[in-house]
């Protein structure tokens, strides 16, 4: 049984952009297909955002994760691709276009409390002179990708790195 929030078209979207993503941790494409059958926690949506030169990631200071990039909960009616690129906004007053191919799906949980959930990631490529405006309690910054931020997620490091590295390499064809 699917929760009432989670509409079909928001599973569809999910389910296609898990299939697609670039990269797959925590068998995270096998666990969507088996919870979809059941009922479901809420889907998660963020943004690996870059600067031009690929040398800095955007995130966030998340309360209680530390630096993070920009991202929540998909909200009823909305896909996980329209979740991320509103959590952008909210969270850096920065509105971009993201990258056709989702960049990583994950299965996680945010918080001790929180039931384990799916996330995609998505990637943009945004100016890094327009002005940064976060939220009260969340500031942002660009935080050169060589630096060992502090977060929930240190794995996650690694994989955004390489991420950005192979955007750099790809150059225009892939933006």
């Amino acid at each position: 049984m699917i929760r009432p929030d989670l509409d079909q078209r928001t599973l569809r979207a999910a389910l296609a952009d898990a299939r697609r993503a670039q990269t797959e941790f925590d068998d995270a494409r096998a666990w969507l297909e088996t919870a979809v059958k059941g009922p479901m926690e809420p889907l998660g949506a963020e943004v690996w955002a870059f600067d031009a030169t690929f040398r800095h990631v955007l995130l966030v200071q998340h309360p209680w994760r530390g630096w993070v990039p920009p991202g929540g909960r998909v909200e009823p009616g909305e896909t996980p691709r329209e979740a991320a690129r509103r959590e952008l906004q909210e969270e850096t007053g920065l509105v971009a276009d993201l990258l056709d191919v989702p960049a990583a799906v994950t299965v996680r949980s945010y918080h001790h409390d929180l039931p384990v959930t799916l996330s995609l990631s998505y990637g943009a490529v945004v100016d890094g002179s327009l002005r940064l405006c976060g939220e009260s309690d969340q500031p942002v910054a660009w935080v050169p990708l060589g630096h060992d931020w502090e977060g929930a997620f240190p794995q996650d490091r690694p994989s955004i790195r390489t991420y950005a590295a192979q955007l750099s390499r790809a150059g225009d064809d892939r933006l």
